[in-house]
């Protein structure tokens, strides 16, 4: 079977994706990605990508066709925006052109923008190739969250343009259950939505912490909150300095971020001006291959997202990679995310944009016996692996598509 998947992001791109495509391709299947020049999220093209430069390339026997794009530069909504337009358009025009005729079946991974879902509806009307369509942001209400578009007329024709996106594919899946309300109103019928949650890629698995290792010489002593991803708006970085302000009466506390983004210049800005150098640590950007062993150096991991509904609707992906580690966690966020956390018992809920009850909470947590959020942790794995688990997982992706093939076949 012979699958494409439309994304404007893949490897050496970190993205979820990455993992999905390679668990295809292990399963059985042909795997082709149509995708852009990677960029992201420094902004500019990596070492050796160009604009028409590396077009086709493999990855784990992965087949790799990259289209021309504008990078998205460091900051500015308006190099952000010609980046997602220059992808959705490139790969619209030349997606029949560079792309086979006989796919079984194209996967969109939407993340944003979801322009890049254009692309294979595009190749769906010329070839009648069925289209699975992977919600994993929610638009134009993501756009509404961080201030990014909030004109009425602008909203509504990317509210209609969305409706045509979801209403053009065979399936819709929806990442959180929270999103079923969503499609319906869209236009989708309900038998056409289903529940897919994301997992976790294989390597995010419990790791024994090395005091010898190079990352350790990285990691501060004391109790270290540990937060993994990306740096931006939406991830609400003003509550976690807010929180380590006040925890800062206990300097046994330390505040580690593992990540970049557009929002980390402010933060490395923000810790110097509040004097907290010496316990909120920005450790930059790290391989995701070393994603678990920076976690084993963590006494508990944070999620955080801004208080909007549109969150509320979204459990982050990164909810998936620590629990799968098995380590306790701090959900700074409102909405089914928290639901997630609370559920499993797998550690704290304070609450989106809450400095004060994030800060109560870590407080709390460093006057734990170190075996009660041993126990968190082994919660947070038992919900994952019951619920998350990535073959399992990627088995009823396989069993979606193979359904929709065999109805195409009808």
């Amino acid at each position: 079977m012979k699958v494409l998947i439309v994304s404007q992001y893949f490897w050496p791109e970190s993205f979820r994706i990455n993992d999905v495509a390679t668990g295809l391709v292990d399963s059985g299947y042909e795997v082709t990605v149509l995708t852009g020049k990677p960029n992201y999220p420094q902004g500019k093209f990596y070492k050796g990508y160009g604009f028409f430069s590396k077009s086709k390339e493999k990855y784990h026997n992965v087949t790799i066709i990259r289209v021309p794009m504008l990078p998205r530069g460091k900051s500015g909504i308006f190099k952000l925006v010609f980046n997602y337009m220059s992808y959705a358009l490139s790969a619209s025009l030349l997606a029949p052109f560079l792309c086979d005729k006989d796919y079984d079946c194209i996967l969109v991974y939407q993340m944003s923008p979801v322009i890049q879902g254009i692309p294979a509806i595009v190749l769906k009307k010329l070839y009648k190739i069925p289209v699975l369509f992977w919600v994993q942001d929610l638009w134009p209400e993501s756009l509404m969250a961080v201030g990014a578009v909030n004109n009425k007329k602008v909203l509504n024709i990317l509210s209609n343009l969305v409706g045509w996106l979801y209403r053009s594919s065979d399936k819709v899946l929806i990442q959180s259950e929270a999103f079923y309300e969503h499609a319906l109103q869209h236009g989708v019928n309900k038998n056409d939505i289903c529940y897919l949650p994301n997992s976790a890629e294989e390597l995010y698995k419990p790791v024994v912490p090395s005091t010898e290792s190079e990352i350790a010489k990285l990691i501060p002593e004391g109790f270290v909150v540990m937060f993994a991803g990306n740096v931006g708006v939406a991830q609400d970085m003003e509550s976690l300095l807010k929180a380590a302000e006040i925890t800062a009466v206990n300097h046994e506390i330390q505040w580690v971020i593992v990540g970049d983004g557009r929002d980390l210049v402010r933060m490395q800005s923000e810790i110097k001006l509040r004097q907290l150098t010496k316990t909120v640590h920005c450790l930059g950007r790290h391989p995701i291959e070393k994603m678990p062993e920076f976690f084993s150096h963590a006494d508990i991991m944070l999620v955080s997202l801004t208080n909007d509904p549109i969150f509320a609707s979204t459990i982050p992906a990164k909810i998936q990679s620590y629990m799968a580690c098995g380590k306790p966690v701090i959900a700074s966020l409102d909405g089914i995310g928290a639901e997630v956390i609370e559920k499993s018992q797998a550690g704290f809920v304070a609450g989106a944009e809450k400095p004060d009850k994030l800060a109560a909470v870590v407080l709390k947590a460093a006057s734990l016996p170190k075996a009660e959020l041993d126990k968190m942790g082994e919660n947070a794995l038992k919900f994952y692996m019951d619920n998350f688990e990535r073959n399992m997982l990627l088995k009823k992706l396989v069993d979606i598509m193979q359904s929709l093939h065999t109805k195409a076949d009808k």
